[in-house]
This record gives C-alpha cells, structure tokens and sequence, in this order.
C-alpha cells in the first residue's frame, strides 16, 4: 500500500518539459513512477523489429552502423554506409538507458543501475552476454527495500498539471575513442573507450571498466569527483572530464589509475569539451541547470596538460555539443543553428566563421568519417562537409511524435 501510494503521489511530479505537440493544447511531459530493482531487472531486454524514433538521445558510429538512443528506452540501429539514405534495421530495447559505446563488436549500455554488454557479431541476433549490477549511482527511496525512480513520456493537456508541476531541467549527455576497434560518437558523452577500459562519468565520479576481453567487463573502481559532472572526452591517453564549472584533465598511462594532472575552472556552466592538438575547445551556454552562464566558446592551451591556459574567448548565442574535423570546428547552437569554423588561428576563430544553418535546431554533432550527424530537435541530419563554407544536407531521420 505504501508503494502504491508514494506512485501515485509521484504520478502528480513532472520532471521535465521536452516538447509540444502538434497541436498547441497537448505538451510531451515526463512522470515519476517508481520500481523496485528486482522489477527493474525483471524487464524485458533484447533486440526486435526497427521502430521509428520518437525522441533523440546520444548517437554513435560504429563500422557502417549509426546507433541513437532513445533516452530511456533502448537504442535504434540503422545501416548507415549509404549517409544519403540510412536504413532503420533494428531497436535494442533497454530500459533506463542513457549512454552508449561500441568496441571488438561488443556495444556496452547503461540501464539505469547496471551496465549491460551486447554482441554484436550479427546485427541481426543480437545477444546480451553480460550485466554487471550496480555500478551506476541512482536516487533510491527511503525504506529497507530499494527502488528507483523512473520516467515516462506521456502527452497531456496543458492545463493538466500546471498547478502541481513541479520541473527539473533534464540534460543528457558517446564521443570519440582513439583506439580504431571503438566506435566514434558526440561530445555530450557520459561514456568513453580507450586502451582496453571503458570509463563512465556520473554526476560527481569517474568509473573504470576493464574491457581486455570485450565480453566480459569487470568493473575496477569509481573515482570521486566535485559534482555537477556532466561529460568526459578521450584525448592520447588523456581523459578530459567536462563539468558544470570546469574542466578536469585526467592521465590515463596507467590505464586501470587515471591520475588527475589538473583543473581549468570557469563560471558554473554547461560544459562540453572536444581536444585537438595542443588545444581544448569548451562551449558554456546558459539555460536548463547553467542560468548564471554566458554564451561563449573558449580556447584552453593543453600543451601542459598540468597547466590549461585559457587563451581565447569567442561570444555564442547558446553552444551546445561541437565537433573537431581537421582545421574545422562545427558547433551546435541550439535553436540557433549550427556552424562551422575555421580554427588555424586559435587567436581569430571568431573572425573564421564559414557557415550557419539557421534552421537547424542542433544539440550535439559527430565529424564522422562519411558525413556529419548532426542531433536536431526534430530528428538526426546528416550533411557533405566536404567544404565546410558549404554544408550540404543528405538526409533526415525524422523523430515520430
């Protein structure tokens, strides 16, 4: 009866405001409910027919394969060698999921306390091959028996709940890994692969997994942070963790210790980060939990990774997630668009700007190999950025409200 009760109570929380529907009465809200982990583990887990999207969450390449999480819901697999029409080929469903990597063909998922490992050695058999319990930290309720609180899309009218709302400004943040039997992702990634480990940030730690043999993670340790950790970013043996009012820079030669050499503090800010050469590219923005932001891109100097100097500071409308290809930089701005960069002069990139795509409402972006996938509010694009004064759009996959 308890339970029951604290269910409906909580059915009453709405803990994030995401989208309107088409029709301006109705809004997309998201309600508490809570499980108990043994239910939680009880769920159904596994590969089925493709579904459409119907919310966007980190996107990730792996081989000719692009992989976008649905938050929460599990993950679409689509056949992306031919970027001009990506095939829809199949959902991972996986409860609770957030985050995603890829590495020796073995795609590893967050589902809300555990770590899961799939095979993906046929695309079409997937196969769960291992879950490592209790590894991810979670708001459990009080009481001898633990559960968790979860969400759930559901569309309302407006007026429904505007006297009881109560909002929590929700951000998700799988990104580039240097080694080549990895996958590559966005910069708003919460995981990271580099020499055999997968790492995973939570809101104030830094985790470790051992992935020598790819089927088998075996968790090693948690590293505790300061909070408001928000990203983490793999750079030659380095580990650059991005936080709501910094930038943490982490030693990964011994793989299994990360050693921490530094921290470049900034105002408390949303706060992705990208490296390239000797330089750090970083985007604060105000909005969700970052209202004391500003709106700007820095430059940090890295070549003493235990010294980060600050050396440029560039005016944005609201950066989001970014993406370094060579001499380019491409930068997501929101409901602003997004743009391209060129960053030869680290001094004058404010004075290089190639390109903006207005009209494209962007969160994170991958420079990938075939084209650039882009997260817009209303499905994932890909562009030719072949010439970066000229992006030139391939195809949409269009989120299904």
């Amino acid at each position: 009866m308890k339970k029951n009760l604290i269910n409906a109570l909580l059915l009453l929380l709405v803990v994030g405001l995401f989208t309107q529907c088409k029709k301006d009465e109705y809004e997309l809200i998201q309600i508490v409910k809570m499980i108990s982990v043994k239910e939680m583990r009880a769920l159904p887990v596994g590969i089925s027919k493709a579904i459409e999207v119907k919310k966007t969450g980190k996107i990730y390449l792996y081989k000719d394969y692009l992989f976008i999480n649905e938050p929460n819901e599990g993950i679409h697999i689509y056949n992306n060698s031919n970027p001009n029409a990506p095939i829809n080929v199949a959902f991972l469903k996986i409860p609770g999921n957030i985050d995603l990597a890829v590495h020796n063909n073995i795609l590893y998922a967050d589902s809300f306390i555990d770590l899961l490992a799939f095979d993906l050695s046929s695309i079409n058999n997937i196969k769960q091959v291992k879950r490592v319990n209790d590894v991810f930290q979670q708001q459990y309720s009080v009481g001898a028996e633990k559960y968790l609180y979860i969400t759930k899309d559901t569309l309302v009218k407006k007026e429904t709940y505007r006297k009881n709302m109560i909002y929590y400004d929700a951000y998700s943040s799988s990104n580039n890994s240097s080694a080549s039997t990895s996958g590559q992702g966005g910069s708003m990634a919460r995981f990271t692969l580099m020499n055999d480990y997968l790492y995973t940030v939570g809101m104030n730690n830094l985790s470790l997994f051992d992935i020598k043999a790819a089927a088998n993670p075996l968790f090693v340790k948690t590293i505790n942070l300061a909070g408001g950790v928000e990203t983490i970013f793999p750079y030659e043996n380095k580990l650059f963790i991005g936080t709501n009012s910094g930038m943490h820079i982490f030693s990964t030669a011994d793989a299994s210790n990360p050693v921490k050499l530094s921290t470049y503090s900034h105002i408390f800010a949303c706060d992705p980060v990208v490296v390239q050469g000797k330089y750090a590219y970083v985007t604060l923005r105000t909005g969700n939990n970052c209202r004391q932001a500003s709106n700007q891109l820095e430059v940090v100097d890295i070549e003493d990774p235990t010294q980060p100097k600050q050396i440029a500071v560039y005016a944005m409308q609201n950066p989001h997630g970014l993406s370094v290809s060579g001499d380019n930089l491409f930068l997501c701005e929101g409901n602003f668009g997004i743009k391209s960069f060129n960053i030869i002069n680290p001094y004058k990139i404010g004075d290089n700007l190639l390109q903006t795509l207005s009209n494209v409402k962007s969160f994170d972006v991958i420079a990938g190999p075939k084209s650039l996938i882009v997260t817009g509010a209303d499905g994932i694009y890909q562009f030719n950025a072949a010439d970066p004064k000229n992006l030139r759009q391939l195809s949409i996959i269009k989120v299904q409200m």
